[in-house]
């Protein structure tokens, strides 16, 4: 190692923040374990590393014996006493044992504990990055698939969207820009992982927040989200403000605002409901777009009994029992639906 070898680890630390100390205390360390591994030493050694110039010295600790059985371990009396008249028998005596050849060794080795420091600490700033943004939207470029795991590239790392995460009816190509859910970002030996969603119901709530100022800003309140991914999603919104329709500013003039939320997520169909502190009013809303005529709610047992008119049940319940299923998730409500008949009855 040289002058121009600790210039380099200088410019590392202006470069990526890793502390020149910290570098060179990593490079002393290793250099240890190298001396012991090339040299087949049991020695208790020191190496040290001279800040300025980038010298090496490796420095072996020896107890001062009269008879030497162990030139490794010991060292002469009188060669201690060379050193320093004061040595006595049983002191430690610290001696300069670096090999003439040990400078190639020294490098190599200096080189891989700088390139792993880097990759460690690159590994560091990525998971500082994103371990914030949990429950937060990320885009990125789908890259390919493996077992069934889409891997997302977001620029310094990549994502995964496992295959539960994944909408059935959605297809990633590769190339394509595609906006997810984090749902978790996890330290791993091999660097943070990543962990996205394409189903979870929060990646309806921030790409609404993203779209709609109102809901940035706080005057419009997203207060639950029911979604059934890739085929419907129902959203309860409120206003802090009488002047301001939470509906209408969701879907924005001329509706751009819902229609960009439901193109990123390939044409799933978002119903936007008003909410109401009224619980009655809140279960006939989430309905929607079917038409309630009475809300009858048993609060010991969280149950509403819904009448709607004749030709509005099929619609109240939808294709499946889709739209009844959203509503009983959006309001926290088991839901009965019966028709005006069949109440009468």
């Amino acid at each position: 190692m040289n002058i121009d070898f600790m210039e380099a680890l200088k410019e590392i630390e202006r470069e990526k923040g890793i502390p020149f100390e910290m570098l060179v205390e990593a490079i002393e360390a290793a250099l240890i374990s190298a001396y012991r591994k090339n040299f087949g030493s049991v020695q208790n050694v020191r190496v040290e590393v001279d800040r300025a110039t980038g010298t090496m010295k490796v420095f072996a600790q020896k107890t001062v014996t009269e008879n030497v059985h162990d030139p490794r371990e010991e060292i002469s009396l009188e060669e201690a006493q060379r050193l320093d008249p004061r040595y006595r028998p049983g002191d430690r005596v610290e001696v300069e044992v670096t090999p003439r050849n040990f400078g190639r060794i020294a490098a190599q080795t200096a080189k891989q504990v700088v390139v792993q420091r880097i990759r460690e600490a690159e590994r560091n700033l990525v998971y500082d990055e994103f371990s914030g943004r949990e429950q937060d939207i990320v885009t990125g470029v789908v890259r390919r698939t493996e077992n069934r795991n889409v891997l997302i590239d977001l620029g310094r790392t990549e994502a995964i969207l496992a295959p539960s995460e994944q909408v059935s009816t959605e297809v990633y190509r590769q190339g394509e820009r595609i906006k997810t859910y984090i749902l978790e970002v996890r330290k791993t030996t091999k660097g943070p992982q990543i962990l996205v969603s394409r189903t979870h119901p929060g990646l309806v709530r921030r790409l609404f927040e993203l779209e709609v100022p109102e809901i940035h800003d706080g005057i419009v309140e997203i207060k639950a989200v029911a979604r059934e991914p890739g085929l419907r999603s129902k959203i309860a919104v409120h206003s802090h403000d009488h002047n301001v329709d939470p509906i209408g500013a969701c879907v924005g003039p001329r509706g751009m605002r819902v229609q960009t939320v439901v193109n990123e997520l390939r044409g799933e169909k978002i119903d936007i409901i008003r909410w109401s502190p009224d619980t009655a009013e809140f279960v006939g809303s989430a309905l929607s777009p079917a038409k309630v005529i009475a809300v009858e709610l048993d609060e010991e047992n969280r149950t509403a009994q819904v009448i709607v008119p004749d030709y509005q049940l099929s619609l109240a319940i939808g294709r499946e029992g889709q739209n009844a299923r959203l509503a009983a998730r959006l309001t926290g409500w088991k839901i009965d639906i019966k028709s005006e008949s069949q109440a009468a009855g």
